[in-house]
């Protein structure tokens, strides 16, 4: 996105990374703060106010916005699942029916795995992001089970395994990548490769 910004935007010495978009998403969430709750929503409103600030009309900073996006959302989804990924999600749906439940906003359809989801929820302003419960809980509607036979897989020690836990959830956690927040509740089970999941099927 910095390579996109610097090619449509005037020159500048920040060269447009975090720390200059950072006060516009501030902005954004002190006007709107249910946007959290939605990443796109939320990276978009934060570009638009962004590019009027280097004085651009509402047209050409709408233009923009938009064209940022449309790149955002390419480079998001533009890798391969490896393929004992889908030999894992394929054996585990034909024994149990799998949802995936997100935060973000990575595109199943465009990565190759839609079709092994019975549902696919992303947070938005209807789907508050986990910790909340409200994608737990329309999960466990859907499938028309209790919550305690839902088992969630997350690598976040907050919106994953306590978000869970508080929808009265199962939790399992994928400990090998130092990414979110740090346990502060006990998974059910902890796991070092997603391939140990094979021991469910």
């Amino acid at each position: 996105m910095i390579n996109y910004f610097t090619q449509h935007l005037p020159k500048s010495s920040n060269q447009y990374n975090y720390q200059f978009w950072f006060e516009f998403r501030r902005q954004v969430l002190m006007n709107n703060p249910t946007l959290k709750h939605d990443v796109a929503a939320l990276r978009f409103q934060t570009y638009l106010i962004g590019i009027k600030s280097l004085g651009f009309s509402d047209m050409q900073a709408n233009k923009i916005a938009h064209s940022a996006m449309e790149t955002f959302n390419f480079h998001r989804s533009n890798f391969t699942v490896p393929k004992k990924s889908h030999l894992l999600l394929k054996e585990l749906s034909k024994k149990y029916p799998l949802v995936a439940i997100s935060n973000g906003n990575v595109n199943t359809e465009t990565i190759g795995i839609a079709h092994y989801f019975n549902h696919i929820y992303h947070a938005d302003l209807s789907k508050q992001q986990k910790p909340s419960s409200a994608m737990f809980s329309l999960a466990c509607q859907d499938l028309s089970i209790e919550p305690h036979h839902l088992l969630h897989v997350g690598d976040c020690g907050h919106s994953d395994i306590y978000g869970a836990i508080k929808a009265g959830c199962q939790s399992a956690w994928l400990s090998r990548y130092t990414v979110g927040k740090p346990l502060s509740m006990l998974p059910n089970i902890e796991i070092a490769d997603i391939t140990e999941l094979h021991k469910l099927a």
